[in-house]
């Protein structure tokens, strides 16, 4: 049994969606965020902020970095300690600080790896760097005890969220398997429209969504987005 797990949220910058992108008339300003896991056999940490880029995407996104370092100082670590590192994929504004970390295990999916070994998908030197250690995953992984890889497939082929079992439920680092907590809350209030037997037409959801359910989530956070998700039967404290 774990005796305590963690997690604090790492502000790791920002970066400045376009209009075409948001599905709107404006551009979005969206954080990039990390999460430190701290753990009985030592610190992991999901995500590692926003890479330098090629001209064309950094004058497409305007990123804004915070150095990981910092991040860390701030919260009482530094590269050093971290034992682990996973990536909930491996954009450049998710891998950005791996080569930071090198020689650290760097736990991915093999698919999404494979992916961006092709070329045209993140920026190349975030990827194969010389002191890259990567430990691949095929599919659903139990990392130490208490803490599982899931994948949650959709914005890429091989993104996967990071589950914490507690004993009061679970924590799910859930990285970009949507991008904002309102998205997340949309797919769990489709899922349970359907299970209550509700008659079509209804809203499709995400299917990994049933695994996630397995787990009892208590909390979800994201990368993208600082709202926190929690199920609507969690009593609320407000003042």
């Amino acid at each position: 049994m774990v005796r305590s797990m963690t997690v604090r949220r790492l502000d790791l910058g920002y970066l400045i969606r376009p209009a075409s992108e948001t599905g709107g008339p404006q551009p979005r300003v969206e954080p990039v965020l990390a999460y430190l896991v701290r753990h009985d056999q030592g610190l992991i940490l999901f995500d590692t902020g926003i890479g330098s880029a090629d001209p064309e995407t950094e004058a497409h996104y305007r990123p804004r970095r915070r150095d990981l370092r910092d991040a860390l100082k701030a919260a009482g670590v530094a590269l050093d300690d971290i034992a682990l590192v996973a990536n909930c994929h491996l954009h450049f504004d998710h891998c950005g600080g791996n080569p930071l970390l090198g020689g650290r295990p760097v736990l991915v999916q093999d698919i999404e790896l494979a992916q961006a070994r092709r070329g045209g998908y993140t920026v190349d030197e975030l990827i194969d760097f010389s002191s890259a250690a990567y430990e691949e995953l095929a599919g659903e992984a139990e990392v130490w005890p208490g803490v599982r890889l899931v994948p949650t497939p959709g914005h890429t082929p091989g993104h996967q969220s990071l589950v914490l079992r507690q004993p009061d439920g679970s924590v799910v680092l859930a990285g970009q398997a949507h991008d904002f907590a309102s998205h997340f809350a949309s797919d769990q209030m489709a899922r349970e429209a359907a299970l209550h037997g509700v008659e079509p037409p209804l809203p499709t959801y995400r299917p990994w969504l049933e695994r996630l359910a397995d787990f009892d989530p208590r909390r979800v956070l994201f990368a993208h987005d600082c709202s926190v998700w929690e199920p609507s039967r969690t009593p609320f404290q407000g003042g």
